[in-house]
């Protein structure tokens, strides 16, 4: 595109340019400020509180109804993999260094990881920055003495209906080809008049040679956000999934 027709008409200015995409400093609302949660796991050893933070900043907060509760991003499913003794677990989130940076955070004060280690290869759990569909290598050079992963975790993802193809993409490229294997996929319908496209995920998978099974429906005493509008019972349900490969 040519811009030299946005040059700017002040007479007294012949240098300075128009910018037509920056916004007021003052455009977007101010991020939310940084909060901690405590979880308790109730399981032997592993029972002792876990305080984890949840991140100030939110990229797709602007992009979705203003809403940074969307994706919370503070890796508690990886953490609890890790600390019931998962051999190996890399966290993802969406490559922003302060993303990437809380879920270090996190796992520090986890203490999961052997203080004297700083190599990530004698970790049991790092963070990784990644876009679904994106070449996997930085991932998958994780693990120690396997090509792909036994068991993925999605949690919460399937409200971004327009990376459910990059999402299945990634599951061909990082689950091991082996009957054990398996991807969880939990969600919460948040916006319930597009439970439909939610669920249209599922069709991709099985176009892709995935088996699907259905393996919880719980509902929740109250929803999780009270303001937000629709079908109030669909909102407090959790519904889990399981995908395998047809083997």
């Amino acid at each position: 595109m040519d811009n030299s027709g946005l040059e700017s008409r002040d007479p007294d200015s012949d240098s300075e340019a128009l910018d037509m995409f920056t916004e007021p400093a003052d455009y977007y609302p101010p991020s939310p400020k940084p909060t901690t949660e405590t979880h308790t796991l109730q399981s032997g050893l592993a029972s002792r509180p876990y305080h984890l933070n949840l991140p100030r900043k939110q990229p797709l907060t602007h992009h979705l109804q203003n809403r940074p509760r969307t994706r919370r991003r503070a890796g508690l499913p990886s953490l609890v993999c890790s600390i019931l003794c998962s051999k190996k677990v890399v966290v993802t989130d969406y490559p922003d260094p302060d993303l990437i940076s809380n879920l270090w955070q996190n796992i520090d004060a986890a203490q999961i990881n052997p203080i004297e280690k700083d190599d990530d290869e004698e970790k049991k759990i790092v963070a990784e920055g990644y876009c679904w569909g994106a070449d996997p290598g930085p991932l998958l050079k994780h693990l120690p003495s396997t090509t792909a992963f036994d068991i993925l975790i999605l949690a919460d993802l399937l409200f971004n209906h327009s990376e459910h193809a990059k999402l299945v993409a990634t599951i061909e490229a990082t689950l091991s080809k082996t009957a054990e294997a398996k991807a969880l996929v939990f969600f919460t319908p948040y916006r319930p008049w597009l439970y439909e496209k939610d669920m249209a995920f599922f069709d991709l998978v099985k176009e892709k040679g995935f088996a699907v099974e259905k393996v919880l429906e719980e509902k929740m005493e109250k929803v999780m956000f009270e303001v937000d509008p629709g079908d109030e019972e669909l909102r407090k349900t959790v519904f889990g999934y399981v995908v395998k490969w047809k083997l």
